[in-house]
């Protein structure tokens, strides 16, 4: 509406002073809505420039955390320097394991597997129902010991095999106060010294002088004590080992899904030598013994049964698990608390529900070629 010739048309008119009156309220009316759509303006304005402020500052402080971490990050060519640098490690580890086993195959060699187990003789019935017996592997040695139960600090020791096997009540020759308790049924004498898991410990061997009673070494083996070796002797975690290599110790590693560990020990200083992770199972095995570095594990049933030897591992890889027949015990239904192989005598002298049994071992001559 053009206000301007309605107030020329009504001069000294009264109805163009009235027109003047409402022309003059609307126009109030349209400056007071502009005024505040004015500030309304100004507010938004405030609120989008504190929000671009804020997208401002988070866009620093993200292009200041990629500057740090294109900082951090190693350029391309240190990558690929630390790889070559891993890969000549993992050839270097495999050459080493390949030059240990080497070496533990030239130093004594031995060719031999096992071919049956037969000839059982019941030599005494003595001790708890579990327990361990043997015979002193070292070249030269008679002397054969006895340790009943899971858990004590008591060593008994004879002369010989005869004496102990005598019918009538023969006191031992010796009677030996360990400096610590042992435990399980895993344990075993090497030239005169007596290695055996101490008790009360997860994964600590002692190595004892049984000529005087003293502790002259010991060890804590890598990765032991959280699972019995065999799932039928729940004492156990710790099994002592003799064969033409040397000494060894087995255990089962829950990470490897409950499999059977071997590992070579110095006899001397109880260092690892090597650790060899097996496809044998401890689910359902009562014992295992080792004859020229091949582990032979031996299964039963909780109830007892026919003992057999159903899985190996041959540090060698002559012999496989999947090429060897199943070997069978003795016709006799019953379970081992301990099974230990003497490699001079040929024989497996193992604790029988409480009976002290021999077992004559017949092996054969190996000579398949090692795996690539």
């Amino acid at each position: 509406m053009r206000y301007d010739l309605l107030l020329n048309n009504c001069l000294y008119d009264e109805a163009c002073e009235q027109n003047t009156v409402t022309i003059t309220q609307k126009t109030y009316d349209v400056s007071s809505e502009m005024r505040g759509h004015l500030s309304t303006l100004n507010v938004m304005r405030s609120e989008v420039r504190s929000q671009l402020e804020s997208i401002s500052a988070r866009v620093e402080r993200v292009e200041r955390e990629l500057e740090y971490l294109e900082n951090k990050m190693p350029a391309q060519s240190d990558i690929e320097m630390e790889e070559a640098l891993l890969e000549q490690q993992i050839k270097a580890a495999e050459l080493d394991q390949l030059k240990r086993k080497a070496k533990i195959k030239v130093e004594n060699d031995c060719n031999v597997a096992l071919s049956q187990i037969k000839s059982l003789k019941m030599v005494k019935k003595m001790g708890d129902n579990a327990g361990s017996w043997f015979k002193d592997p070292a070249a030269g040695a008679a002397k054969v010991y006895l340790l009943s139960g899971i858990r004590n600090d008591t060593l008994l020791e004879y002369a010989s095999l005869q004496s102990f096997s005598e019918k009538i009540a023969v006191p031992p020759f010796k009677v030996v106060r360990l400096p610590f308790s042992w435990q399980g049924t895993g344990h075993l004498v090497y030239n005169g010294f007596l290695y055996y898991h101490k008790a009360d410990t997860p994964n600590q061997i002692l190595k004892v002088d049984l000529s005087n009673g003293t502790v002259v070494d010991s060890t804590l083996l890598p990765g032991a004590g959280r699972l019995p070796v065999y799932s039928l002797n729940t004492n156990t975690y710790l099994d002592m080992a003799v064969d033409e290599l040397g000494l060894w110790v087995i255990h089962a590693d829950p990470e490897y899904g409950g499999n059977l560990v071997l590992t070579k020990l110095d006899k001397g200083n109880l260092a690892v030598e090597y650790i060899w992770d097996t496809q044998c199972k401890s689910q359902d095995a009562e014992g295992a013994f080792i004859i020229c570095g091949t582990l032979y594990v031996v299964y039963n049933t909780h109830y007892g049964g026919r003992s057999t030897v159903q899985c190996l591992y041959d540090i060698h890889d002559t012999i496989h698990s999947t090429e060897s027949p199943v070997v069978f015990f003795p016709k006799r239904y019953t379970s081992h608390s301990s099974i230990h192989y003497h490699p001079g005598d040929k024989q497996l002298y193992a604790w029988d529900d409480g009976y002290q049994t021999l077992y004559k071992v017949e092996t054969r001559i190996n000579d398949q070629i090692p795996d690539e």
